[in-house]
């Protein structure tokens, strides 16, 4: 099922493939997923995406800002604060980011028990 015509995912050359690989980052899926409701200070989204370190996210933000799914806002305060939200764009994907994490979360238990199996039934150890 194709929805843009003159671009097909599954060409080497196709431009959409930028996105997919955007969204194949983990930290990329949980900042979209976190500013989903509103917008958030650099430090509080740090604090909120347990795990990430302060470059990754700092460069994490950048690429999104660039691709046009984060806005940044700069508020002349002393210190400087700044707040990320989504975008129009940001906002569209949101939805199917927030639909996939929920996925995730439901289906971890089936997913952690079919790669036990699999493991024990080919005598690996577990990978990850």
């Amino acid at each position: 099922m194709r929805n843009s015509p003159g671009y097909d995912v599954y060409s080497r050359h196709c431009p959409a493939r930028l996105v997919l690989d955007r969204l194949a980052d983990k930290w990329v899926l949980l900042v979209i997923g976190r500013l989903w409701d509103q917008a958030v200070r650099f430090n509080q989204l740090r604090r909120d995406v347990d795990g990430v370190s302060q470059k990754v996210l700092s460069q994490t933000l950048k690429k999104l800002e660039r691709d046009g799914l984060v806005e940044r806002r700069v508020y002349a305060t002393v210190p400087v604060t700044v707040e990320y939200s989504l975008t129009a764009l940001g906002r569209s994907l949101a939805e199917t980011i927030e639909s996939f994490s929920h996925w995730a979360e439901r289906n971890i238990n089936a997913v952690l028990a079919a790669q036990h199996s699999y493991d024990a039934a080919n005598g690996e150890a577990a990978a990850e």
